[in-house]
């Protein structure tokens, strides 16, 4: 019969990162014991607070199935030596629990394996073992392979844990299983709360694991914890009058530092709300990882959230919380007056002693050629002067907060201190808020700049990084992206592919330019580059394409994304990525939708291509053919071909892919019911260059033959 395996470790505190690295580890290790032991189980839960880690395995076989295989030993030559068998064949033997007179002989083919030949074969039969005789020595095991960035020995033991090891539960049902590790005996008790309910807590089952725990405040399911401490500190920016910071940093580490989520308000002297929300915002985050309470992303409120591990005294735990806040929250500001001081420019000075690579110069001189081609971005989208002027003063000015005291201390906030002292010298609001946004997208996930004269920088910056890199050979490693190159095209591609006022701009012309840029700037430092402009832009959009592909795929597939990549555009896909986005969102619908005519589609490309081998394509009018057919193949193919000729937006893409309905759907039934190739029909060569011009027609959205 099965039965419910519960197995807990206890442990002193451990950090949170430990906690959320070992949930990450558990079920796979601990479907691999089971495996191992040849047990069947139901589903596997894994729980985790800073005191305990567990896992609940549902419906465990009570034991082992019987094993009866046969199993292949050493070749012939091996296990014999002149009729005798070898000590080779012995222990082959006692590993199959049989004799060595039962063995057998058998000729087997050439495998990924072995080599062809004549090998022993015995078979092995094993009765299978009880589960409960099993498990102890596959949990005890199991402990010493969760993973944890640093481990600990402690006493005068061997083994080693994230913390030392205080008490284990392992039961099988409701029998305790004798587990033993640290030298520490597994029971049924676990302990509750360390603050609000301290006591011992005997388990009498499995299944009671989870429930029993939470009548005693401990929540051990880590999403469940999670979601009431949100629902605490969503309470609690409320009741303050605001909203809570958002940062998914605060939800992941605080939901592993509690046991249960309990909320303590704090507060700072709004004297300090003069400094920029994000300096604030930096220091609550640090090392307390408090929750911001906010208004918008400008404007806070001279309060903030904890999430602490017990409800008692609420008012001394939030006395000594202010106390650090106002600490650091003095130092910041200590530095926010100081920087204050310094003009921009002699900032700009600065920048020049601050080496970006030493084969790339100083951060001085990238900034000289994110200017340069941020100046040419502007040109080829065309913005106004008014604009290009803001972009040049954006580009010049966007790495100079970088040697002040506020970055020098939190490294994040670089960007944001950048626009805080912009503003403060008077620049233009549009210019300033660049500064920030030209980091963006920071992750997968974040936003890109929207804004054209941030956008028109962070695309300046990043393509700078890439052009230099590839050019003296830093280009990534299947193992190792030092330089981040990999997350820095993908944002380039995506702010070219989401911002509206970038659709018309070539990115492998800029690829050209910022390598153009880069080449005066080294040559006149007396130094050269690995690669010639050719090698770099052609490596660039290769590994450019190779992330698009990534992108693409996520509006229906890597079939669709395949698809598009092979669509014959008149340029290269990754010059004008916002056409290979468009049209994968317009073939990925009909993909989603499940539209029948794809299948169609894709038999019919398969065709057209083996045409298109032999044939020049041609168009043709109806005049030219005498067949009913051929006039149809004519209709279809200047249809598509009026559908497709412009494909410059959203709209006429989508239009184009609903004419591959009848186009697809009709050529199919002909080419079932007609010979399209018959060598005896004088018309055949126009009809076959016709239906080669109409595979050129579907190319232009895409090669539907890749659709999967």
């Amino acid at each position: 019969m099965a039965f419910e395996l519960l197995f807990e470790i206890g442990a002193e505190e451990l950090p949170s990162s430990f906690v959320d690295g070992a949930l990450a580890a558990l079920p796979e290790l601990v479907r691999g014991k089971l495996a191992a032991a040849r047990l069947g189980h139901g589903d596997v839960h894994v729980y985790g607070t800073p005191r305990r880690l567990a896992v609940l395995v549902h419906a465990v076989d009570d034991a082992q199935a019987d094993l009866d295989e046969t199993v292949i030993g050493p070749p012939e030559a091996a296990a014999y030596k002149d009729g005798k068998p070898t000590k080779a064949a012995e222990a082959f033997a006692a590993k199959c629990g049989t004799s060595v007179d039962a063995l057998t002989l058998q000729d087997f083919e050439a495998n990924g394996k072995q080599k062809a030949g004549r090998y022993v074969v015995g078979r092995r039969q094993e009765k299978g073992r009880p589960a409960r005789d099993l498990l102890p020595a596959a949990l005890a095991e199991l402990c010493t392979q969760i993973p944890f960035r640093k481990s600990m020995r402690w006493g005068n033991l061997d083994v080693t844990f994230g913390r030392p090891v205080q008490w284990l539960v392992a039961l099988a049902g409701s029998e305790i299983l004798p587990v033993t590790f640290a030298g520490i005996s597994a029971g049924r008790e676990t302990r509750g709360h360390r603050f609000l309910a301290p006591a011992r807590v005997a388990l009498a089952n499995a299944a009671d694991y989870a429930g029993e725990l939470a009548k005693h405040h401990v929540i051990v399911d880590r999403n469940a914890r999670a979601a009431l401490m949100v629902e605490r500190v969503a309470a609690a920016a409320q009741a303050a009058g605001g909203d809570y910071d958002r940062a998914q940093l605060l939800i992941d580490e605080n939901a592993s530092l509690v046991e249960e989520p309990f909320v303590v308000t704090g507060t700072y002297d709004p004297a300090f709300l003069a400094l920029p929300a994000a300096v604030i915002r930096a220091v609550a985050r640090g090392h307390q990882r408090y929750f911001c309470v906010e208004k918008s992303e400008d404007e806070l409120l001279p309060t903030y959230l904890a999430v602490v591990n017990t409800a008692n005294k609420p008012e001394i735990v939030a006395k000594g919380m202010d106390r650090v806040m106002r600490a650091r929250l003095s130092d910041a500001r200590f530095f926010y007056e100081e920087d204050k001081k310094a003009p921009i420019d002699a900032r700009l000075a600065k920048l020049a002693g601050i080496v970006f690579h030493n084969r790339l110069g100083t951060v001085r001189e990238k900034v000289d050629r994110i200017v340069r081609v941020a100046g040419s971005i502007a040109d080829s989208i065309g913005v106004s002067a008014e604009i290009k002027g803001k972009i040049l003063e954006a580009a010049a000015l966007c790495k100079f907060d970088l040697v002040s005291l506020m970055v020098g201390e939190f490294p994040e906030l670089q960007g944001h201190m950048g626009r805080a002292y912009a503003l403060h010298a008077g620049k233009d609001p549009q210019v300033a808020d660049a500064l920030r946004d030209h980091y963006k997208p920071v992750g997968a996930s974040d936003a890109i700049a929207e804004d054209v004269v941030a956008a028109a920088v962070a695309l300046a910056d990043r393509v700078d990084t890439l052009v230099g890199c590839f050019a003296v050979g830093l280009e990534p490693t299947g193992s190792a992206d030092p330089f981040a190159l990999r997350r820095n095209v993908i944002a380039a591609l995506r702010t070219v592919m989401e911002n509206p006022a970038l659709y018309t701009l070539d990115l492998v012309a800029l690829f050209g330019v910022a390598y153009d840029a880069l080449a005066e700037g080294l040559t006149a430092a007396g130094k050269k580059l690995d690669l010639s402009r050719e090698e770099t832009v052609k490596k660039l959009e290769t590994f450019a394409q190779d992330r698009l592909r990534g992108l693409l795929a996520a509006h229906g597939g890597n079939g669709v994304a395949d698809a598009v990549l092979a669509a014959r555009t008149g340029s290269s896909v990754v010059a004008h990525p916002v056409g290979a986005l468009a049209r994968a969102k317009a073939i990925g619908a009909a993909v989603a939708r499940k539209d029948p005519w794809l299948e169609k589609a894709r038999t019919v490309a398969k065709r057209l291509a083996g045409i298109s081998k032999d044939a020049k394509p041609a168009l043709a009018e109806a005049s030219a053919f005498t067949k009913e057919t051929d006039a149809t193949i004519v209709a279809l193919v200047h249809d598509l071909d009026g559908a497709t000729a412009s494909l410059a937006s959203a709209a006429e893409l989508e239009a184009a892919v609903a004419k591959m309905e009848p186009f697809a759907k009709t050529l199919d039934e002909i080419f079932v019911g007609t010979l399209v190739n018959d060598p005896a029909d004088d018309k055949t060569p126009a009809r076959l260059a016709l239906l080669s011009y109409g595979a050129g027609c579907m190319l232009r959205l895409g090669d539907f033959a890749k659709i999967q």
